[in-house]
Formats: C-alpha cells, sequence, structure tokens
C-alpha cells in the first residue's frame, strides 16, 4: 500500500481493486501461521490463534500493533469472547482442553479439560452465559458455564461440526456440520437439538443481526446458503463464491464478509438483498475473519505471510490517490492527515468549532489554526460551526481523516 494521500469519495464505490480496501497488514513472527481470529469489544483488541506456534496473539484494535503472546496449548484452532466477563476462549484441536484468558491483563486464568480431542469451533451466549464447543471426532457440542467454567452439557449434533455461531434474536446456537450436510440449530436454553437444516457441505457461519439471517459457507458448491433465523428455513443460495472457508458479519454496514481460499479473495456480500458488492484480492490463501467495530475494519488472518491483513470500510470507501502527500478535495469533502487546520478552508477563524465522529457523536472541539488529530482512527468526521442554540448545517465541512 503507498503512503500516499487519499481520496475520500462520498457514497458507496464499489472496486475489485485491493488498495481501496487494504488498510495495512500486521506482521507476526516466522512459522506464526494464525489460524482464526476473534475481537474483545471491551478491550479493543484482536486475538489471533496461532497454529505453527501454539500461542494466541494480542493486536491492539486502534493502533495495529502486537501487545503480546499467551501460550495456548499445541494446535490452538477457535477462538471466542464472553462479554459478560471480558474472558477470550481458546480450544486447542490436540488436546481438546479450552484456554481461558482474562481480556484485561491478556493472561491466562484457567483450563477447561474435556475427555474429547480435536475441539474445533467456539461461540458465546451472552443472554445465558455459556461457551459452546464443538468437537469433530465425537460429533458433540460441549456446553460450558461462563462463569464457573464448568461443563454443564453434552449436545450430540451432525457429523463432523465445523463451525458455530449465536443467535442473539431466538437464541440458538447453529453448527455447521461438514460431513452430514446440514447444520444443527441449540436452543440455548434447553442445551438440545431442535432442528436440523439441510445445507450442503457447511464450512462456516456468521449471523446477520439487522435481518435475522444465518449464512452458511458451502465449500463444494463455491456457494452461501442463508437460513431464516426465525423459521429454520433455507431463504437463498450465494452463487459464484470460489472455496468459501470462512464468514464474518460488519453490523455497522449491515455487510457479510467471506474468505475465498482457492480465489485468494474476500467477497463482499449485502446482508439486506443477498447480492454480492464485490470483491478484495488480499492475497494467497485468507482464512478466518473478524470484525472490529470501533474503527470499523475486518481482520483477514493469512497463514501463508504469517500476516494479517487489514481492510477498512466507512460511509465512503476510501481510495488511494497516487500522487503522493497532496490532498485532493471533493465537494463537501476534505481529506487531512494528522492535523486539522480551522481557518484556511472556509472556516472563519474566530468560529467556535466542534468535530463529530460519523454517528454525530462530539469527540473534541477545535481551536482557530493547527488541531492535533493523529489519535483519531481513519473515516469520515464532521466540522461543526457552533452557533450558539445549536449547529449551522449549512456550513458544515465532511471531512476524511487518513493516517
Amino acid at each position: 500500500m503507498k503512503l500516499g494521500s487519499v481520496l475520500l469519495v462520498v457514497g458507496c464505490v464499489l472496486s475489485t481493486g485491493s488498495s481501496q480496501w487494504l488498510e495495512t497488514t500486521i506482521p507476526l513472527p516466522d512459522s506464526t501461521l494464525p489460524l482464526v481470529l476473534c475481537y474483545n469489544p471491551q478491550s479493543n483488541k484482536v486475538y489471533s490463534a496461532n497454529q505453527g506456534s501454539g500461542s494466541v496473539t494480542v493486536i491492539d484494535g486502534a493502533s495495529n500493533s502486537v501487545i503480546t503472546s499467551i501460550p495456548a496449548g499445541r494446535w490452538p484452532w477457535a477462538l471466542c469472547h464472553n462479554t459478560r466477563d471480558n474472558k477470550v476462549y481458546c480450544a486447542d484441536h490436540d488436546s481438546g482442553y479450552v484456554t481461558v484468558i482474562d481480556g484485561t491483563s491478556d493472561s491466562v486464568v484457567a483450563v477447561i479439560s474435556t475427555p474429547n480431542a480435536w475441539a474445533w469451533a467456539l461461540c458465546y451466549n451472552p443472554q445465558d452465559n455459556k461457551v459452546y464447543c464443538a468437537y469433530q471426532w465425537s460429533e458433540v457440542v460441549r456446553v460450558i458455564d461462563g462463569a464457573t467454567n464448568d461443563v454443564l452439557a453434552t449436545v450430540p449434533v451432525g457429523s463432523y461440526p465445523e463451525r458455530l455461531c449465536y443467535n442473539p434474536q431466538d437464541n440458538k446456537v447453529y453448527c455447521a456440520n461438514a460431513n452430514s450436510d446440514d447444520v444443527s440449530v441449540i436452543d440455548g436454553t434447553s442445551n438440545s437439538v431442535i432442528a436440523t437444516v439441510p445445507a450442503g457441505e457447511a464450512w462456516a457461519l456468521c449471523y446477520n443481526e439487522q435481518n435475522n439471517k444465518i449464512y452458511c459457507a458451502i465449500l463444494q458448491s463455491d456457494s452461501v446458503t442463508v437460513i431464516d433465523g426465525a423459521t429454520n428455513q433455507v431463504l437463498t443460495g450465494i452463487h459464484d463464491v470460489a472455496d468459501p472457508n470462512a464468514l464474518c458479519y460488519d453490523p455497522q454496514n449491515n455487510k457479510v464478509y467471506c474468505s475465498n481460499s482457492s480465489g485468494n479473495t474476500v467477497t463482499v456480500i449485502d446482508g439486506a438483498s443477498d447480492q454480492i458488492l464485490l470483491t478484495i484480492d488480499v492475497g494467497v490463501g485468507p482464512g478466518e475473519l473478524c470484525h472490529n467495530p470501533a474503527q470499523n475494519r475486518v481482520y483477514v488472518a493469512r497463514q501463508v505471510y504469517n500476516s494479517i491483513a487489514v481492510l477498512r470500510d466507512t460511509a465512503g470507501a476510501i481510495e488511494e490517490d497516487p500522487t503522493p502527500h497532496v490532498s485532493r478535495i471533493t465537494p463537501g469533502s476534505t481529506i487531512v492527515r494528522g492535523v486539522l487546520r480551522i481557518g484556511d478552508r472556509g472556516q472563519k477563524t474566530g468560529d467556535r468549532t466542534e468535530l463529530l465522529d460519523i454517528s454525530g457523536r462530539k469527540v473534541m472541539d477545535l481551536g482557530p489554526g493547527v488541531n492535533d488529530i493523529s489519535r483519531f482512527a481513519p473515516g469520515v468526521y464532521f466540522v461543526y460551526p457552533a452557533s450558539g442554540a445549536g449547529h449551522d448545517a449549512s456550513r458544515v465541512t465532511k471531512v476524511g481523516f487518513q493516517r
């Protein structure tokens, strides 16, 4: 990615190129082999389970810098976050044990021993404070108490359970079963299977909270099956997705991201229409994904490169400008880097102005002259000249921040 200035395009401009969407990459040590990712919203951290090093890497969500590395078994294979107790769970494929990590201190606080190896997937139920762990060989899902770390129940599911996801609207857990070509639906209260949905060679899952839909990646048919969260019925199939192997949901923009192992790409799907919006080239072997709502970024694990790709998406697509260090201005929008100068872009130096983020929340009072905005995340912001009882909307300036 070039270090030059950027152009903020107001509205959603779709492109198949990677430069508009690839913000940065986070290098990890050689032979780390990052496999799966999860996000901790309470601490704004991203966790990467590394198959090659038997560790979990902790990444700062704001700066994309590596904080620490935590030992987590021989083959860490799955991750999930407990929002109620701020814990991160890591399932070890080799032993079947689940390592529990404190989300504040990033230290191991417990190891949950189970009688089964091949722990393969995890998800969290915040309503009942339960953690679910799928075991491939034994074809069961074990239910763990999020407070005590005790195993509460064992739920038989289909053949070769691959992934889990949770539906908070209906308090259901979904288990994708690769060999039986279906999805088991588990009731979050009773810990029992209440439905089995034929879906094909189910490989990955994610939940769309805005439309109450479950997306299931079907590896063999190069498609994604969409399931209704209320009725457990298949709604549609999204085709022409090359070897889909992981999914994640972006609630801020109502989009589903799907990594495609053979296509070396990530497909972006509209959560309302289930139409493919664009395909992003991210390099060889994209794996698991997770979304960071604080910075509105999507992280993609890349084993081949021992790195994590960071994708961005804002209210407007951000597109590279081939001319380095030269800002360009489009009608109604301005691009700035590091500092925001009040008084030379149509604002009067005597005005009292405020900086608002894209949600309309005030983040800073601005004074005349130079204002340091380097601590803020890249994205879309608004400069409002304050005028007594309110803002003068006719003089609002839209600003794009880029590091």
